[in-house]
């Protein structure tokens, strides 16, 4: 007999609007121009996605130099975390073609990081360093313009030449306790400092951090579906742990979990990083009904009704219902 299990499911969870529309950017430009269309970087942080859209011809390299002079007419689309100027400059100078995909949230926090340069401030950015979100806000200022700054401690023991004309922005994938407390390590330390005209964390990522807030307390285990490189599914494992869950795991694939290590549960938090198609959360509850007697309950913090619109070059083609599937990631 089956031991019960109710599965506390959150929501908003899995594929964001900025997500949804890069894959989107990608399906479009492969129905408009056929394949291969290039991709630099993982378009997202998630190999079931990356994997679905090379099987329809996407063709992914980490720099635009290894694009073969034959296939310099295909497009070429920069991943959802945005990329620094010397990129599109780069690809315009080889006679490329490319489509931005970068998140419209992403592309904000450029434009706050270069409001405060154009108002004389140094830019302090909350991130991780390496992430390719930060590589790309980085590289929107002259080199030197930006000083990246990881934690409370970094925070706290920062020296900078102009202590009084500072000005931060933040990565959007961040926890968003994490950054308070780094941001009030700026305040004292910087009295001066400046925020940026509106918040950098993204709605998305607020969304889902909330909503594991809610499920957590009390479940014996969370699982958060999401890619050892995603930062907001890596910040999602965190959070539950902090919010009450006894024990958090992030998880790719159901074929990853180990169950001879999960132990006796009767309460499991489930979520989704940004970027994590929501057929593997359905992958993931099959599972555990094939183990269980499963109920799933709802936690369900926020509705999300954001969509961003896709370059004007694509917006021409139609996409059919089984693209759409792929797009929303329920396939």
């Amino acid at each position: 007999m089956k031991r019960p299990l109710t599965i506390r499911l959150c929501g908003p969870r899995g594929f964001c609007a900025g997500v949804d529309r890069a894959i989107q950017i990608v399906v479009l430009a492969l129905k408009k121009y056929g394949a291969p269309v290039y991709v630099r970087h993982e378009i997202v942080h998630n190999r079931y996605v990356v994997e679905g859209l090379q099987a329809k011809g996407a063709v992914f390299v980490e720099e635009i130099d290894e694009i073969p002079p034959e296939h310099h007419a295909q497009p070429v689309v920069f991943s959802a975390h945005g990329v620094p100027k010397s990129v599109p400059a780069d690809a315009k100078a080889r006679n490329l073609f490319y489509l931005d995909a970068t998140c419209p949230l992403v592309s904000k926090v450029h434009k706050q990081a270069m409001r405060h340069q154009r108002q004389g401030r140094h830019v302090l950015l909350i991130g991780h360093e390496g992430h390719p979100e930060v590589i790309g806000t980085m590289g929107q200022l002259p080199d030197g313009a930006v000083t990246l700054v990881e934690t409370a401690e970094d925070a706290s023991r920062l020296v900078v030449d102009t202590p009084d004309t500072l000005g931060f922005v933040t990565q959007t994938t961040l926890s968003v306790e994490d950054t308070a407390g780094i941001i009030e390590a700026l305040r004292i330390r910087f009295p001066n400092i400046q925020a940026p005209a509106a918040e950098s964390i993204c709605y998305a990522t607020t969304n889902r951090q909330d909503a594991v807030k809610e499920a957590a307390p009390g479940s014996d285990l969370f699982l958060v579906v999401g890619a050892p490189n995603s930062s907001n599914s890596k910040r999602l494992v965190e959070v539950a742990e902090r919010a009450g869950a006894k024990r958090s795991i992030l998880v790719q694939r159901a074929s990853e979990i180990l169950w001879d290590d999960i132990g006796d549960i009767a309460i499991l938090g489930l979520s989704a990083g940004a970027s994590a198609p929501e057929i593997i959360v359905d992958e993931i509850i099959d599972a555990f009904k094939e183990r269980y007697d499963v109920t799933v309950e709802l936690a369900i913090t926020a509705e999300e009704t954001e969509n961003f619109p896709v370059n004007r070059d694509l917006r021409d083609v139609e996409l059919t219902a089984s693209d759409m599937a792929f797009v929303n990631g329920n396939v």
